[in-house]
């Protein structure tokens, strides 16, 4: 069994704090630069999961690195250099504290409410008569605010971010103009490789007065992906999609009575469903890069980022 980090504590040199996130530990260099390292913890639900999954955090981030690279000409993003496979580092940003989702197909969250009778999403509103995984008209923007550790994430329209403030008409406007512009292209690298980018998140903030695409983007935690292939067979015999996203583990989650409401106990991760999902997230990496994984030595984990950042911060 492959050892899965789940947790980090370390001391970089110009180090003044750290952030715990929920599967990233954001460590601030001077004020100046973001560690951000990709541990193998999981969360679903808002919940971090019991155990960490394999793999999980240096595909995230090698995923993150590719994308960020491939749609850097469309808006300045904030790496600066991925010293070790589980690590980006990057130029420190104020984040906005909300996060652009954007959809392209009904389904997930935004179908179980659809299904439940709701017709408006963040002030946008849905046609009639839809069904489960079909695309959009056009891709529609559902912003949700950021939530500290341990709270839900919540949906807000555009409206109320700006009645709230929580960035000007003239910001909103160009993380529109973004948003959906690597969308575009995300959509576009996807069916290169025979899937369909369905849903994402992006996060920005401003560095130096410029807004700035922060964090990962297109990975399986925090986009969804289907095969291309047999995609409209399925959905008009009203089968499931075959898809590469994190949602297979909430499925599960919820099948063994979990959605992390009050009471509720996460089921048991035995070593089966834990090989499972990191072998789920395999797949997404190779389908999604075209490139075979390699797996980084897991032996020393610590030790080896430990290392690979400082040697980093001393260039």
């Amino acid at each position: 069994m492959s050892t899965a980090l789940t947790k980090t504590d370390y001391h970089f040199p110009g180090q003044k704090n750290v952030y715990h996130g929920k599967v990233r530990d954001v460590y601030n260099i001077k004020d100046e630069k973001l560690i951000m390292v990709a541990t193998d913890r999981i969360s679903a639900f808002d919940v971090v999961l019991p155990k960490g999954i394999p793999y999980k955090g240096q595909m995230l981030n090698q995923i993150a690195a590719k994308f960020l690279d491939a749609t850097a000409d469309i808006c300045p993003n904030w790496k600066l250099a991925t010293p070790d496979p589980m690590v980006t580092v990057g130029v420190l940003c104020q984040g906005f504290p909300i996060e652009m989702i954007v959809r392209g197909y009904l389904c997930g969250s935004a179908w179980r409410a659809y299904k439940s009778g709701v017709r408006e999403i963040c002030g946008v509103r849905l046609p009639e008569g839809m069904r489960e995984n079909e695309k959009f008209p056009h891709p529609i923007i559902t912003p949700t605010t950021k939530a500290e550790m341990g709270l839900h994430d919540e949906d807000i329209s555009k409206e109320e971010i700006l009645e709230r403030k929580l960035a000007t008409p003239e910001e909103y406007a160009i993380l529109e103009k973004y948003t959906l512009a690597l969308f575009e292209r995300g959509t576009q690298m996807a069916a290169e490789r025979g899937l369909i980018l369905v849903d994402t998140k992006y996060e920005f903030g401003k560095h130096n007065g410029e807004i700035y695409l922060m964090d990962e983007i297109h990975t399986p935690d925090s986009s969804r992906y289907f095969y291309l292939e047999g995609y409209q067979e399925r959905f008009e015999k009203e089968e499931p999609q075959k898809q590469l996203s994190k949602e297979f583990v909430r499925e599960w989650l919820m099948a063994n009575g979990f959605q992390g409401k009050e009471g509720q106990k996460v089921p048991e991760m035995t070593p089966e469903i834990v090989n499972s999902i990191s072998d789920r997230y395999i797949e997404l990496y190779e389908h999604i890069t075209g490139e075979t994984f390699v797996k980084g030595d897991t032996s020393n984990l610590n030790e080896r980022i430990e290392k690979n950042v400082t040697d980093y911060l001393a260039k």
